[in-house]
């Protein structure tokens, strides 16, 4: 049986095949969509801000190629924080409060992206972009 005579004694018409031609290439366009989105964020300017108790303590830029360097947090209660930022990511390197969740966290590089949390020591780094793609962010 060759395919002439399955269309003909099937239920399938010709428009039946280019209507399911054209819903399954439909069903990729939210994947492009999603992606031009990614690249426009990638393309704004990104910081990290260190909150500590709610008040901004610091902010770093974050730049694809920018410098390595490390910056250390400490409180008058001798707490401390050791944060590495290299490029346009961030991570905690090191702390001294005891679950060491902080520093399994890893590396953040993307706004919106789960912010890095030192619960014990009311830490967070969080990362913005500059171009209004979040709530909140407004482009002078």
């Amino acid at each position: 049986m060759d395919i002439k005579e399955f269309v003909k004694n099937s239920y399938i018409r010709p428009w039946d095949i280019v209507i399911i031609v054209f819903l399954i290439l439909s069903s990729f366009l939210p994947l492009a969509v999603f992606s031009m989105q990614n690249t426009a964020q990638d393309d704004a300017t990104k910081q990290a801000v260190l909150k500590v108790d709610g008040d901004v303590i610091k902010v770093f830029d974050l730049k694809e190629g920018g410098p390595t360097y490390t910056y250390k947090y400490e409180d008058s209660d001798g707490d401390y924080n050791l944060i590495e930022v290299s490029g346009d990511k961030i991570r905690m390197v090191e702390s001294n409060c005891g679950d060491q969740i902080c520093v399994q966290r890893g590396w953040i590089s993307k706004a919106g992206e789960t912010p890095i949390a030192c619960l014990p020591h009311n830490l967070f780094i969080t990362v913005e972009a500059s171009d209004g793609s979040e709530d909140g962010s407004l482009i002078y």
